[in-house]
Order: C-alpha cells, then sequence, then structure tokens
C-alpha cells in the first residue's frame, strides 16, 4: 500500500470506516447478530419496539392493550402464535405495525399474566411471502390487587375503614381511632378513599358533625410501592353541614358535596371541592345524586322526576334534561351511556303500588325491565353495560305483608330475570359489585329499633351504639358481611358465604 495515501488524518479515517462497514456487511450477510447486554444491533429479524400494559397493573377500565413492530408482519403468524397465559378472550384488530387485542369481558382481577410471541413472521415485499422470523418476545404484567374496603363493628375496629387485600391476604387500618366513618368512596384508580366521619365523642350527633378526609390506600397501579393510611382534612364542617358526596376524576380530582347552613337550614346546596381552591357553591338544590361515569354531569332528584345539570361552569344554569317519571338513580353504566332508574307510577292508577326498573340510555331508549310490588334497593351493571345485578324485595302475604329479599340478575337485551340467592332477612344493606364481576359484597345489619329509646340518660356517655349510625339514623346492634360469588365458567353455580368479618357498607376497589 502506497504509504502517502495515509499521510493525511481523512485518509485514515475514511480507510478505518471502510473496513468497519465492510465487516458489518459481512456479519449481516452472513445472518450473525452483534449483542451487548441482550440489545442487539444491526438485528435482521423483526422486533416488538413496545407492549402497551408492559410494567402496568391492569383493571376493569383497561380494554385493550397494543403490541407495536419495527415492521410490517404477517398478520396470520403473529395472530397464530400470541400466547397469553392464564388466557384472556379477546379479539385482535391491526392498524399498521400495531396490534390491537381487546379483551371480551373484564379482566380477572389478582392474577399474574405472561404474554410470548414466537415463530411469527414479517410481511416480505408487500405480499403475502414470509421475510424472516421474529425475535422471541416474552413480558409479563398483572391485573389489580382483589381488594375491598368496609367500616367496622366490632372491638378496635369500630368504627375505623378499613381495606383488606384479598390479593396479598392482608387487612390495613387506614383512618385513626378517634374517628368514626359514616361513608366513603374509592377514588376510579383505587389509590386513595374520600370518607365522611366524625369524632366518636360526638355520638348520635355525629353524623351533623361529619368533615371529609382522603386517605391513601397503599394500592397501585404502575407496580410502584405506595404508603397507605397517608390522611388528609379535605372539607372541615364549622359553617355547613356536610352529607352525601360523590367523587370525580381518577384521583378524586373534584369532589361534589352536598352541604346545610348551619345557621339556616333552608339554605341547602352542591358544592364543588377542588384542591388548593375554596370550595364553589354550585346553587342545584336537590335530593339524591350520582355523577355521570365522564364527570360532566350530576344527576339528581328534584321535585318529580331527575334532573341532568352540566357540571361546568360555563353551563351550570343550564338543565340539559330533565326526565318527569323518575325518582331515583340507581346507577350508570360504565361507559356512561346507560343508567338504571326507577319509576314509582304514580301517574298510572292500573300501576299504583308498584315499582318499575327503567334502563334508559343517551340514545332515547326507555326500557321497563321489571314491574313489582316489592322493592328495587339497589342494582349496578357490570362491566359491560349488558346486565344489571340487583336487589330486589318480593311482597308476600302472610298474617301480614312482609318482603322478602333476593339477588336477581337482569338481560337488558332480553328482560329475562334470573334470581340468583334469597336472603332470610334484611335492613339497610349496602351491595358492591367486583369491578371484574367476581362476586357481590354486601352487609347484614341488626339495629336499635327506636333510637330515642337507646340514647343513654347522660349524653357525655360513649357506647358502640352512639358511635356506629346507619343511614336511617339508628344506632348499629351488630352487622356482618357476605359474598356472592357469581357464577362463572369455573363455578356455574352462585355461592353465597359468611365472611368472618363484623363490619358494614363494603365496597370493591376499583
Amino acid at each position: 500500500m502506497n504509504t502517502k495515501l495515509l499521510q493525511y488524518p481523512i485518509d485514515k479515517i475514511c480507510l478505518t470506516l471502510i473496513a468497519i462497514f465492510t465487516f458489518i456487511i459481512t456479519l449481516l450477510i452472513g445472518g450473525t447478530k452483534i449483542c451487548i447486554n441482550n440489545q442487539c444491533l444491526f438485528n435482521n429479524n423483526p422486533q416488538v419496539k413496545e407492549f402497551s400494559w408492559q410494567g402496568y397493573k391492569i383493571g376493569a377500565s383497561d380494554k385493550a392493550f397494543i403490541l407495536t413492530f419495527d415492521r410490517p408482519m404477517n398478520h396470520k403468524t403473529v395472530e397464530e402464535n400470541l400466547i397469553i397465559e392464564p388466557p384472556l378472550p379477546g379479539r385482535i384488530s391491526w392498524a399498521g405495525r400495531r396490534l390491537v387485542y381487546t379483551l371480551n369481558t373484564a379482566i380477572p382481577y389478582g392474577v399474574n399474566y405472561r404474554l410470548s410471541l414466537r415463530d411469527a413472521t414479517e410481511k416480505f415485499r408487500g405480499n403475502n411471502k414470509s421475510g424472516s422470523v421474529i425475535e422471541p418476545f416474552v413480558a409479563e404484567f398483572e391485573s389489580r390487587d382483589r381488594a375491598f374496603a368496609y367500616i367496622g363493628s366490632e372491638g378496635e375496629d369500630s368504627g375505623r375503614l378499613i381495606l383488606v387485600n384479598s390479593t396479598k391476604q392482608n387487612k390495613t387500618v387506614l383512618s385513626p381511632e378517634n374517628l368514626a366513618v359514616v361513608d366513603f368512596k374509592f377514588s376510579a384508580n383505587g389509590e386513595f378513599i374520600v370518607f365522611s366521619a366524625s369524632n366518636k365523642k360526638s355520638g348520635i350527633n355525629g353524623l351533623r358533625e361529619l368533615k371529609l378526609y382522603k386517605v391513601s390506600t397503599g394500592l397501585s397501579n404502575n407496580g410502584t410501592l405506595k404508603v397507605p393510611g397517608e390522611i388528609e382534612l379535605i372539607l372541615d364542617n364549622q359553617d355547613y353541614q356536610n352529607n352525601e358526596f360523590d367523587l370525580v376524576g381518577d384521583n378524586a380530582e373534584k369532589i361534589i358535596v352536598q352541604r346545610i347552613n348551619r345557621e339556616n337550614p333552608s339554605d341547602f346546596d352542591l358544592w364543588l371541592v377542588e384542591k388548593d381552591a375554596p370550595p364553589q357553591r354550585l346553587n342545584h338544590q336537590g335530593g339524591e345524586f350520582l355523577i355521570t361515569p365522564d364527570g360532566k354531569n350530576i344527576a339528581m332528584a328534584q321535585g318529580e322526576g331527575i334532573s341532568i345539570i352540566p357540571l361546568e361552569k360555563d353551563k351550570e344554569s343550564q338543565t340539559l334534561d330533565f326526565l318527569p317519571k323518575y325518582g331515583q338513580v340507581l346507577s350508570f353504566s360504565k361507559n356512561g351511556t346507560g343508567a338504571a332508574m326507577v319509576n314509582f307510577n304514580k301517574d298510572n292508577p292500573e300501576l299504583r303500588y308498584t315499582k318499575s326498573l327503567v334502563y334508559v340510555n343517551n340514545q332515547g331508549v326507555e326500557k321497563e325491565l321489571i314491574n313489582l310490588k316489592g322493592s328495587i334497593i339497589d342494582c349496578e351493571f357490570n362491566h359491560g353495560g349488558t346486565h344489571l345485578y340487583c336487589l330486589l324485595t318480593e311482597l308476600i302475604q302472610k298474617e301480614e305483608y312482609i318482603e322478602q329479599p333476593y339477588f336477581a340478575v337482569i338481560d337488558i337485551d332480553t328482560n329475562q330475570v334470573i334470581p340468583l340467592v334469597a336472603l332470610p332477612n334484611y335492613q339497610d344493606i349496602e351491595l358492591s359489585l367486583a369491578p371484574d364481576n367476581f362476586g357481590i359484597l354486601f352487609d347484614q345489619l341488626i339495629s336499635s329499633e327506636n333510637l330515642e329509646s337507646s340514647q343513654p340518660e347522660d349524653e357525655n356517655m360513649e357506647t358502640e351504639e352512639q358511635e356506629l349510625i346507619i343511614d336511617s339514623n339508628q344506632p348499629i346492634v351488630n352487622s356482618r358481611l357476605w359474598l356472592l360469588t357469581l357464577p362463572s365458567t369455573q363455578s356455574p353455580t352462585p355461592q353465597l358465604e359468611e365472611l368472618p368479618i363484623a363490619g358494614f357498607k363494603p365496597q370493591w376497589s376499583p
């Protein structure tokens, strides 16, 4: 070689680069991979670039995952070789280099999953011929822990908010000993609970002394360790009595609270509570209310019907809709397109003294699902919004009329009512349907029949009856929790079991 060719630095650089590229091209032609720490450079095989569920705990609101490839793939070979263990039935669609896998039903909670893809091939030159085989891909993900919260009713747990993590098999007391919790709601992501409580020394006056608090659950959606029991005061009770409330947003960014002026009881209204902002009056008076799943509207009992009121400030004076037939909204479907409402049939002489459960959706459909002489205690939609799980009562005439409670599932499309299990008795039952449709939690309360006779003469005395009050303003004497496991492919018969837990108002974590 002529040494004069290498006397300039640029000549040396060029020759070095030529040698390097020649070496790399030789390796690629021979099918050789250059890998450093399991990361291969200049790999000639197709790869999965991204898996959207990697590193997350998946909940019922997560309906699909996406696999993104680095090049066009032979769809048939991918679909035939994609394996999920345990199986998650679903359907596949494609958008360019992205595979979208949509689940048929809500993902079962408390399960670890493994996704693998091998032997799939790339799409070669835009036709049906197969190219190189994909680099084997393996990923693991998990569903959220199966957990629920309740208010304790016995011993040291009395009046305290308690979280049970069935997946981890542990129990965590979330609220301090001095507070008697009256009501609570999970944030949509399950990482926080907002609850109303008063000091236990308030006794039966506690319902008029409620404050709102926020507490962390310790449940995580991204695999990071969260600390449970971190508590924060949200709303005091100095000038207003706080009553019913509902949450807006994944992290309870907004809270709607029904408040009554202590100096003027006729002054009652809904208030908006946001972090780092003073409470704001909404100028909407009425009875029971629910926030729609999209967080944009309030469904409230007003007069002889249900008003749908926008929550946005620029529309707060405008009512979107008024449904005069209905006296109660029981629940909304998860996607917010449908609602379960109760018609008390006051305007129909032929149906007087009966109640109707009606399905209403945003397309103008109003469909009666069932009419009965008993009561419609509560209903919740399943994850897909196709069925309603309800607690109903049947009016039975013996020596006197009694109401026989029972659980039933109602097919919204066919109106078919399938009884699940009858209950021997009930009082102020609170029910909660698991987000993955695993089962229904409910309580069974025994309260004193006469609140006034149960009050001690000494108002300063502290008794268990004073600390725990149900919605009908009666002290709780005893309570227990039950689980109705719903039919599934593994167990086609519903199973009812009493849990070894003394408590009430159970709620599944979202």
